[in-house]
């Protein structure tokens, strides 16, 4: 599959055009798309699998570390779920066109108030291929043509993706233009943050690094959807074997992620019964282990070294987790306030009460209690796939789907009113 070679600025002008058709299209005709698009995947996932194949084998993949190659490995069953998360949003209603509001307003105008597509939005993405087919479905859904712009990493994979995307646009009908894919050095940042007239959105799903590179340029409105620096608290009145089973998970599942996470933090009144056996699974596991001088002190015969003032505010991307203990709930709501990047926070507790101010007054977009944090996730969350998590408050927060991807419109009808 031939990686683009367009300019940005030619890549966004083929999809702003494209997001005047792709306004007005059908529901039928946009599912139709999405349709092929699933059947693509599985009838041509050898030719992907290749594709990803070559990029593993890259001497730029051998750089990365464990977590970051899985994050960039594709497999049948990935391949599979792809598909499925497409039929989800598929299945999913149409938000083009939604009534959100109506009333008669001055002199008997009757007043709507509509879902409409934003027009072009543009992606910049790091390792996982699979990003490619989600973000593209979730914009064709909503009506709104996208740039993707991913990681040179998977350039080979991006492609093959992209191409299937772009082939199931075609047989339906809509301009090719709705998915373009860009192949470049990291100029193309800077040129994508700042084409105004051309770009409605640019999302970043990504390190701080990389939002930091956006906010210093950017021009065109950037909705983040920047890394997880997750917690979890295990509350004095935590079922220990529960909170167990949820630390190991939202560390070892899949570490290299952003709603992994890296921080787990133990109330005092329960870290000397708790943390020898919660962190021996972890270093079982292969997690280093790094922690405040008590969580040292409590962890028995498991190796924690020394937690630095950085590891606090780190974001791993694999298999090392810093481990503190609190004296009480607000000082753990305190701790995560002034280290969480806003993904996704969890408590561990059998204190209703303890779980409520716990959601209350931590500042993320999504909250567990009695979960793992390894469930934020828009296809989990029943949105079939989602663009990225936002940590930000305007104009969405949470995982980025459908109605995330819209904004709205009045229309006012009249018979012939003039204001006086």
């Amino acid at each position: 599959m031939a990686i683009a070679t367009k300019t940005v600025t030619d890549a966004c002008a083929s999809a702003k055009d494209a997001a005047r058709a792709l306004a007005t299209a059908s529901a039928a005709t946009k599912d139709a798309a999405l349709l092929r698009l699933a059947d693509l995947l599985g009838e041509r996932a050898d030719e992907v699998l290749s594709a990803n194949a070559l990029d593993l084998a890259d001497d730029r993949a051998a750089r990365l570390s464990d977590a970051l190659r899985d994050r960039l490995a594709l497999t049948p069953e990935r391949i599979e779920a792809m598909a499925d998360g497409v039929r989800e949003i598929v299945a999913l209603p149409d938000p083009v066109g939604e009534e959100l509001e109506r009333r008669t307003i001055q002199d008997g105008l009757d007043l709507r108030k509509l879902r409409v597509p934003l027009g072009v939005v543009a992606v910049i993405y790091e390792a996982r291929p699979n990003v490619t087919v989600d973000c593209a479905a979730l914009c064709l859904k909503s009506g709104n043509a996208i740039v993707l712009r991913g990681s040179s990493y998977a350039e080979r994979s991006n492609a093959a993706l992209a191409g299937l995307v772009r082939e199931a646009v075609r047989e339906a009908g809509l301009p090719e233009g709705a998915v373009e894919l860009l192949a470049g050095d990291r100029t193309e940042l800077e040129q994508l943050a700042t084409a105004e007239g051309l770009v409605e959105l640019v999302i970043p799903r990504g390190g701080e690094g990389l939002k930091e590179a956006l906010k210093a340029v950017a021009t065109v409105p950037v909705m983040y959807a920047a890394g997880g620096n997750c917690h979890v608290y295990v509350h004095g009145e935590a079922d220990l074997e529960m909170a167990r089973r949820i630390a190991f998970n939202a560390k070892v599942d899949r570490p290299g992620v952003c709603n992994a996470a890296e921080t787990l933090i133990v109330d005092a009144a329960v870290a000397d019964d708790f943390l020898p056996g919660a962190l021996a699974d972890l270093a079982e596991a292969g997690v280093e282990l790094v922690g405040d001088e008590r969580a040292r002190e409590a962890a028995g015969d498991v190796a924690v070294g020394a937690a630095t003032d950085a590891d606090w505010d780190t974001e791993y991307h694999g298999m090392k987790m810093a481990v503190g203990v609190v004296d009480s709930l607000d000082d753990a709501v305190e701790h995560v306030n002034r280290h969480t990047t806003g993904h996704t926070e969890a408590i561990v507790t059998g204190d209703p009460a303890a779980a409520e101010r716990f959601t209350d007054a931590v500042d993320a977009a999504v909250v567990f209690v009695n979960a793992s944090t390894r469930y934020t996730d828009g296809y989990v969350f029943g949105m079939g796939a989602e663009i990225g998590n936002s940590t930000q408050k305007l104009h969405a927060r949470g995982p980025i789907g459908l109605r995330e991807l819209t904004t709205t419109k009045y229309v006012v009808h009249g018979d012939g009113q003039v204001r006086g």
